[in-house]
């Protein structure tokens, strides 16, 4: 029996014992590192995320009495109900709220789910780390309840009502990319998305192939989201939109960057907001070009310029992501950067495999030297999007 196999039985085992009946059926769908373009999907850019073996298992149940019950076996606590026609944005409403939103969103779509459901969840997906453990758990609610309630949706159409969850029940202004990543990634292949007219290209991302490793380092500082800062980016992204007259900034030509930056002389605060998203939209087109030109080790740099940008323009870092990126490189990476929303979680650093070790062990030390709790550090292996299990 698999690891997956595993989980599943595990999860189903857990779902009888809290509700005293078998599920329907049970879920997975998957966190994600995102390799190139952080912050560019609510742009209108460029993303290239790949899915994390980690995945939030859901198991789940129909219900036709209009109630919602919700367990977790990662959170201390019981059962959370809820009335499926009493549901309200919840920007306070804990760990519930995600899946909670999900189904509100169904419903607000007008898509039958009103009979309501129990679910219970599993995950692995480090919380708090960067790694989209939210969207794995929208994800794996919107897979059960499309499947419960023979709604036939598709990856994308669920990555949609799982981006609305987050937006307008939970109240983090997210973009689409890590949703879309959770249900439509592949194994073995890095996903170019555009997020404006959401098209779609598998990207094969064999490192090991290449002789190459792609780790992980979650430093253990929890991020937030919903507490202001994030938002606060994005608005500033839309304002300098607005001034420039276009309808995202991924309009704004990489070739007219230094006059774009003039242009805005009334509106000094937004410059390096605008440099970031415009020169990383220009990095992800320059690491596919490198990957669809064979050169896997060519992308290195570019990880580390997109790390700089995040750092300086889009301040988005902490200490602890630049000392990862610091320590990696000094100790021979090829490149590293912070993945995700930032203010903490974690980093990935592209390495040669012969000398992963190393780098994870000049990291460690980096970290004790400068009095941070250990890193944990593990091999991003590109994975499936979100299926059902049983």
């Amino acid at each position: 029996m698999t690891d997956t196999q595993h989980g599943a039985a595990r999860t189903a085992a857990a779902f009888r014992e809290v509700f005293g009946n078998a599920p329907a059926g049970v879920w997975a769908a998957p966190g994600r590192v995102n390799l190139i373009g952080e912050h560019t999907d609510y742009n209108d850019g460029f993303v290239m995320p790949l899915a994390l073996p980690h995945t939030t298992i859901a198991a789940a149940a129909p219900r036709t009495d209009g109630v919602l019950r919700l367990h977790s076996g990662n959170v201390k606590g019981g059962i959370v109900e809820l009335r499926t026609e009493g549901l309200r944005p919840a920007p306070d409403g804990g760990w519930a709220a995600y899946p909670a939103g999900v189904l509100w969103a169904m419903r607000e779509a007008g898509l039958p789910v009103d009979g309501g459901a129990d679910l219970h969840f599993d995950s692995v997906v480090p919380t708090g780390a960067g790694l989209s453990s939210s969207a794995a758990l929208e994800v794996a609610t919107a897979l059960a309840l499309n499947d419960l309630y023979e709604l036939g949706l598709d990856g994308q159409e669920l990555a949609r009502l799982a981006q609305r969850a987050e937006n307008a029940f939970v109240g983090v202004p997210c973009g689409i990319m890590d949703q879309t990543a959770s249900t439509c990634c592949t194994e073995g292949h890095a996903l170019l998305l555009d997020t404006r007219d959401l098209t779609r290209r598998q990207v094969p991302f064999d490192l090991a192939a290449a002789g190459l490793r792609l780790l992980v380092v979650d430093t253990r500082v929890q991020h937030e989201l919903g507490d202001g800062a994030y938002a606060e980016r994005r608005a500033g992204c839309e304002r300098a939109a607005r001034a420039l007259g276009v309808r995202a900034l991924r309009d704004v030509a990489y070739d007219d960057l230094a006059q774009t930056l003039e242009s805005l002389a009334d509106e000094a605060a937004v410059r390096p907001l605008v440099r970031h998203i415009v020169t990383e939209n220009r990095r992800v087109e320059e690491v596919m070009a490198r990957l669809d030109a064979g050169d896997p080790r060519g992308i290195g740099p570019l990880l580390t310029a997109g790390h700089a940008s995040l750092r300086d323009d889009f301040t988005v870092s902490c200490a602890e992501l630049d000392l990862v990126v610091e320590a990696a490189n000094e100790a021979g990476a090829l490149g590293a950067r912070m993945t995700g929303g930032g203010f903490g979680g974690s980093a990935i650093v592209l390495v040669e495999e012969v000398a992963a070790d190393d780098v994870g062990k000049a990291v460690t030390e980096a970290f004790a030297a400068a009095g941070y709790a250990a890193p944990r550090i593990f091999p991003a292996v590109p994975s499936a999007g979100a299926r059902r299990l049983v």
